[in-house]
């Protein structure tokens, strides 16, 4: 007998991670796989964990979270985002963003329900969908739009058992941040539809140059059919302590936290603390850990504007660069698999992140300078040999 369920056999092991366990075989890599910070949460928000501890402030605490966290979350969507939200029946908070996005598909798919998703993407938007009981359906961005959304595209895509359209500004792992412009149209077109928005904006503060994040819930009758996604992992460092939000109509958000009540019943209450501090403490932490991304992505830009066979357009946003491999004429697991055999260099190949990611690579610069200074070098030895090798063919 087979006791796996067949909703959970079509379900695929990342790439993402499938690279990171491959250079486990090696004795030098030098890894740019895994999306998480460096650095680690600023002190403030440890001191103010630990203070929750002892304290005795480790209990369960009320499914949607506690009322001081909710608060904080409340004033910071209005100062960071011009949202209003009501914090006792608005906003619940989540083990994750990835946990409210999850939740968030759960209460609101039916089987067969059609989510739109732009590709290349978070690799685990399509596998939350199908655990969900939905359907999937990738819409492609490319680099000669700047891995913009096409709003036409869109459109073209929806069907009669369309339910939601999934955006992710800036984007995991293009770098993407969608202008105004942009927003204004896909906005349009979930009210000409009647569809919900999932606006996942966990990488809102990580911007560079003049891109600026704007969210698509402060957009004119946009509110109250778009659910806002956030995390504390990318912004506070804090990726070991799986606190996310999600902030949304009432309706929604009550069944969420229904849902959380049954399988994980809250996020840990000192985390939680600690949280709160993070939202309140001031930005210096965050300041400087993007001033640091930034350095390192005009780095990789001008290291890689050098290199044969890639192109690479400076991400406006997260700490990936998402880089076409296409003239190499390899794939892009071929690519990233003989970049580790060689070089001992781990990436991630971009199908990783759905078939229209063939053809690129993620880099992740969530490391140090002096990893990516070597990484470059030997990235660089990698593609000038490959074209010596091309030559001798």
């Amino acid at each position: 007998m087979n006791y796996i369920s067949d909703n959970t056999q079509s379900i695929k092991h990342s790439k993402i991670r499938k690279m990171f366990n491959k250079a486990l075989e090696y004795d030098n890599p030098i890894s740019f796989t895994i999306g998480e910070p460096d650095f680690t949460a600023s002190d403030n928000v440890v001191e103010a964990t630990i203070r929750a501890l002892k304290e005795g402030k480790s209990k369960y605490s009320e499914n949607a979270g506690i009322k001081p966290l909710r608060e904080a979350i409340s004033r910071y969507l209005e100062r960071e985002c011009g949202l209003l939200y009501n914090s006792v029946d608005e906003i619940t908070v989540t083990t994750g963003a990835m946990g409210g996005i999850y939740q968030a598909l759960k209460v609101t798919l039916n089987p067969g329900d059609e989510v739109i998703v732009s590709e290349p993407c978070w690799t685990n938007y399509a596998q939350q969908i199908k655990m969900c009981g939905g359907v999937p359906v990738s819409v492609p961005v490319d680099f000669e739009n700047s891995f913009s959304l096409d709003p036409e595209k869109i459109e073209r895509s929806i069907t009669k058992s369309t339910k939601a359209i999934m955006i992710n500004s800036p984007c995991n792992p293009t770098g993407t941040v969608l202008s105004e412009e942009v927003l204004i149209k896909v906005a349009n077109i979930a009210k000409k539809y009647d569809l919900l928005v999932f606006s996942d904006e966990v990488y809102k503060h990580i911007i560079f140059d003049e891109a600026k994040h704007i969210s698509i819930a402060s957009l004119p009758d946009m509110k109250e059919r778009t659910l806002v996604f956030d995390s504390f992992s990318k912004t506070f460092a804090m990726t070991g302590f799986r606190v996310g939000y999600v902030a949304g109509p009432s309706e929604i958000i009550s069944n969420i936290t229904k849902l959380q009540e049954n399988i994980a019943a809250c996020v840990a209450m000192p985390c939680q603390y600690g949280a709160v501090e993070a939202l309140e403490g001031g930005k210096e932490h965050l300041n400087m850990m993007v001033e640091q991304y930034e350095k390192r992505r005009n780095y990789i830009s001008e290291r890689l504007s050098k290199m044969p066979y890639i192109k690479y357009e400076k991400s406006k946003g997260t700490f990936y660069a998402f880089i076409s491999i296409k003239d190499t004429g390899m794939t892009s697991e071929e690519f990233a698999m003989k970049l580790l055999e060689k070089e001992q260099v781990v990436v991630v190949p971009g199908d990783a992140f759905g078939d229209f990611g063939e053809g690129y690579i993620r880099i992740s610069f969530a490391t140090s300078m002096e990893n990516i200074k070597r990484g470059m070098d030997r990235i660089e030895s990698f593609l000038v040999n490959l074209k010596v090798w091309k030559a001798e063919a």
